[in-house]
């Protein structure tokens, strides 16, 4: 099962990490809740095939069912459990499409997870509830036959869960959207205000929603509904981490309006009544919808928070800010299979008589929504002096979101790969290989504006995107432009351009940025035929830090597992490259970080890619 999730990274440091999408439990000598219960089925094929069979932790029984679509297995685990996992080790008769459920007295069910698609296998789904049931809901099979389970694991702990249900409303005064509204007099906010004299009401179709946003992910035990005349008859009480990806807690189908309570198990930070089919021939009108958090449970992950030790945020009237950028230069410059990483982010301002020499594992970016808010009247600089004027070497480091004006008109960037260059108006010419003109092999330039000649000199092989130059001196083996304004012409048939007039798609990568004095996330659009640069009219979407957990040195995967499952996207600052864990979520979408483009990647992760990915 895949997360949704915004993950990118800060500084040329993060190495491309590929997780699976499905993995062994967390400790693999833990024992299931599940091995050895009691456990029922709608269903058994036969007297070998019994539902004791997926419970006895042998991997050579199984259970499996008559050969219909319609088939349930279940396992109680003798009392309440908060459960976190549930693994299916499936037979070639394995479910196509299936629920996971969850109940506290084997007569209720809450959804815990929703599968379509299954490739059979092993199946192994993180969820979040508390019950003492859990049952495998089968509603397409795969093959002609039945179900057919070798185990069904159930992890989490019992015990240490929810203690209670509170009694404050955790969605009063919380903001409010709606699928629709009957006029303006009755707002979505109405029925979170407190006041039982207000209420929403929808337009008369079906279906409609009423949603709230508890502001954080939430133990959810019960909800409370008041209806207006205008009721739902059919409806589910849903929850989301992220507001797109809903889990259904209850199933409501026959109601008769008035005031109703239900208990439900799960979390979630998004909270939905989405109404099927209303009870009158008006919309649904609800008074009040209360919210109950437990006062158990682990705290959820907090977004937000400082970047990290190796974050160093600056501003023109910085005291000694050369001897910074001196300072880190002087660790890095032929550091290149050291551990240090560092990220330079330079608040929107002027910035007079700099040179931020940039090596290996360092990167420099703009705070501002655009480049030309952070001028820089001096130089970024690669070189090569460290080996002897070779730039062959000279990888993992980036500069992106500033306006430069070089000091002698001419700007050095000689890299050799996994160096971008992005979002920079070079208010003069840039030179691509190093001080005498040694070697230099391959790099990358995107939605970036050069106001004078690009000189790519002894610079073997070249990528440009998206941009504008103000002319192109010379090409040794391979120069590539797409959507780049005032590039050479094609003559790949015996020479070195290759030119496309537009870009057919791509994505800019995310960049963080300052809103006054708070962070975002700006995450750009998709492009279309793209020709020259994306700003200053950026379009796309700014993300708040607080929907970010931002990971630093020390950080766990086990709390980078609870943070996407709350929702949250991951920001990731320099470190270490010591690794001690291994996250075992998938990838986080719609970025995920790489060594080829820091500061910022995606992937994803994980994510990933239903969501956009930055495109080189």
């Amino acid at each position: 099962m895949r997360l949704r999730s915004l993950g990118i990274a800060l500084a040329a440091t993060a190495a491309l990490i590929a997780l699976p999408t499905t993995h062994p439990p967390a400790a693999a000598a833990e024992t299931p809740l599940s091995q050895g219960k009691t456990a029922t089925a709608s269903s058994e094929e036969s007297a070998g095939t019994s539902a004791a069979k997926g419970v006895d932790g042998d991997t050579g029984t199984r259970w499996s069912s008559a050969a219909t679509d319609d088939q349930w297995y279940q396992v109680d685990l003798g009392a309440t459990a908060t459960v976190s996992q549930v693994v299916l080790t499936w037979e070639a008769a394995y479910g196509k499409d299936y629920k996971v459920q969850l109940s506290k007295d084997g007569s209720t069910w809450t959804d815990l997870k929703s599968v379509t698609g299954s490739d059979g296998g092993v199946d192994t789904l993180d969820v979040s509830g508390q019950g003492r049931y859990v049952r495998m809901l089968g509603l397409h099979r795969a093959t002609q036959w039945g179900y057919s389970l070798w185990e069904f694991q159930v992890y989490g702990t019992t015990g240490g869960g929810q203690t209670g249900c509170g009694t404050a409303n955790a969605a009063q005064g919380r903001p409010a959207t709606a699928s629709s509204t009957e006029n303006a007099g009755t707002p979505a906010s109405a029925a979170f205000d407190g006041d039982t004299g207000t209420r929403w009401s929808s337009q008369a179709t079906d279906p409609q929603w009423l949603r709230v946003d508890l502001g954080a992910v939430k133990d959810l035990c019960r909800i409370d509904l008041s209806w207006e005349a205008a009721y739902g008859k059919d409806f589910q009480l849903q929850a989301s981490s992220d507001g797109q990806t809903w889990n259904t807690l209850k199933s409501v189908t026959g109601a008769a309006g008035g005031t109703a309570s239900y208990d439900v198990s799960g979390t979630g930070r998004y909270v939905r009544v989405y109404g099927t089919a209303r009870g009158t021939g008006y919309g649904y009108s609800l008074w009040e919808v209360a919210v109950h958090t437990g006062s158990g449970g682990e705290p959820p992950v907090q977004g937000g928070g400082d970047l990290g030790p190796n974050v160093i945020v600056v501003d023109p009237s910085t005291p000694n800010l050369q001897q910074k950028f001196d300072d880190v230069f002087k660790q890095q410059e032929s550091n290149q299979f050291g551990t240090g990483r560092y990220q330079f982010l330079l608040k929107p301002g002027t910035y007079n008589g700099i040179n931020a020499q940039i090596g290996f594992y360092t990167s420099i970016s703009g705070l501002g929504m655009n480049p030309d808010d952070t001028q820089i009247n001096g130089d970024v600089t690669v070189d090569a002096g460290w080996f002897n004027g070779n730039a062959t070497q000279n990888f993992w480091r980036s500069a992106e979101n500033l306006a430069i004006r070089p000091s002698n008109g001419t700007d050095r960037w000689a890299v050799a790969q996994a160096a971008p260059f992005r979002r920079i108006h070079v208010q003069g010419g840039l030179n691509l290989a190093p001080n005498g003109y040694g070697w230099a092999s391959g790099g990358y330039i995107a939605d970036s504006k050069i106001d004078g000649t690009v000189g790519p000199y002894s610079q073997q092989q070249w990528y440009t995107r998206e941009s504008s130059v103000g002319g192109w001196t010379n090409g040794v083996w391979n120069m590539t432009f797409s959507g780049v304004q005032g590039a050479p012409a094609t003559n790949f048939d015996n020479g070195p351009y290759t030119t496309l007039d537009t870009t057919p798609v791509s994505r800019e990568k995310p960049f963080l940025y300052l809103d006054g004095s708070a962070y975002k996330v700006f995450v750009p659009a998709k492009r279309t035929s793209a020709r020259g640069v994306s700003w200053p009219a950026d379009a796309g979407t700014s993300l708040p830090l607080d929907q970010f957990y931002v990971v630093k040195p020390g950080a766990t995967a086990a709390t980078i597992n609870a943070a996407l499952a709350q929702g949250l996207n991951l920001l990731f600052t320099p470190a270490s490259t010591t690794s001690t864990g291994r996250s075992t979520s998938p990838a986080p979408t719609p970025w995920s970080s790489g060594s080829v483009s820091p500061p910022w990647s995606r992937t994803t992760a994980s994510t990933p890619c239903t969501s956009p990915t930055s495109t080189v």
